[in-house]
């Protein structure tokens, strides 16, 4: 983890996106299966009361707590954006799992400095599980459940487990890339949001490729990702960057990533 400003430490940091993540829980679980309503907002994508409600406990939290650093959010935009250090966060990621009841969805903290992710925070209310990743360290899992971190040895394209949050997020360009790879590995499993990449850094699942995803829906899971053993690029195999194409490819084993970026780039020119 790169220097950080004078006066604040790596346990400063930690113990931050720890306490903003312990506040989240608290917002949030009240709402859940509780019937509430959702907004649809300007991409039709819903948001609701626990979405707005989480994000402000969070940013207060954090800036309190690390004043100075700069915050962006899904629902309310960027503050502080002169700071090189930058809290990205995503209260409800899956906030269609949320309104349906199902516990997939997750609460996604990162802190990036120059835009490139140091701590990443996925967190599960209502399973009480909790992925930590920093940057240069071995990713913490932290739950009750079965499980422990780390990525899953896997080379071979045919045995591998895809998965992927919903057939609507892959826009018309890179469907067939989609397709081709989902003809080529073992299985191919639906749903997940955020979970599914916590999964990944448990060993369940192999390779996830998504579009459409902004800063906020990824940059929490790299940290976590990558300290469990996996990687996460573009679908190229290039670093991701907030004004990239939104494509998203998490794997478990790098030896995956030429047949995979081949198979999503040229279907039907990489068998």
């Amino acid at each position: 983890m790169p220097d950080l400003p004078a006066g604040f430490a790596r346990d400063d940091v930690l113990e931050a996106a720890m306490a903003a993540a312990d506040v989240a829980r608290t917002v949030v679980l009240p709402f859940f299966r509780r019937g509430i309503a959702a907004d649809d907002k300007g991409d039709s994508s819903p948001v609701t009361m626990a979405d707005r409600t989480a994000e402000r406990a969070i940013r207060a939290v954090l800036s309190e707590r690390l004043p100075g650093f700069g915050i962006m959010g899904e629902e309310f935009g960027l503050e502080g954006g002169e700071s090189p250090y930058r809290w990205v966060i995503d209260p409800v990621d899956g906030t269609r799992a949320f309104l349906t009841g199902r516990p997939t969805f997750g609460t996604l903290i990162a802190l990036l400095h120059e835009d490139v992710p140091l701590l990443g925070v996925i967190d599960q209310p209502v399973t009480g599980e909790r992925w930590i990743g920093l940057r240069g360290e071995p990713t913490r899992y932290v739950s009750a459940l079965a499980g422990r971190a780390g990525t899953r040895r896997c080379g071979d394209v045919a045995r591998a487990e895809l998965s992927c949050t919903a057939p609507e997020i892959l826009d018309a360009p890179h469907r067939p890339g989609f397709d081709a790879l989902a003809g080529a590995v073992k299985r191919t499993s639906w749903g997940g949001d955020c979970y599914g990449y916590g999964l990944l850094a448990l060993g369940q699942i192999d390779i996830i490729a998504e579009c459409t995803m902004k800063i906020w829906d990824w940059a929490a899971l790299v940290p976590v990702v990558e300290g469990a053993g996996g990687s996460m690029t573009d679908w190229a195999g290039q670093p991701l960057r907030a004004d990239g194409d939104g494509t998203v490819l998490a794997l478990g084993d790098g030896r995956l990533l030429p047949r995979v970026s081949a198979l999503l780039a040229a279907p039907g020119l990489a068998g």
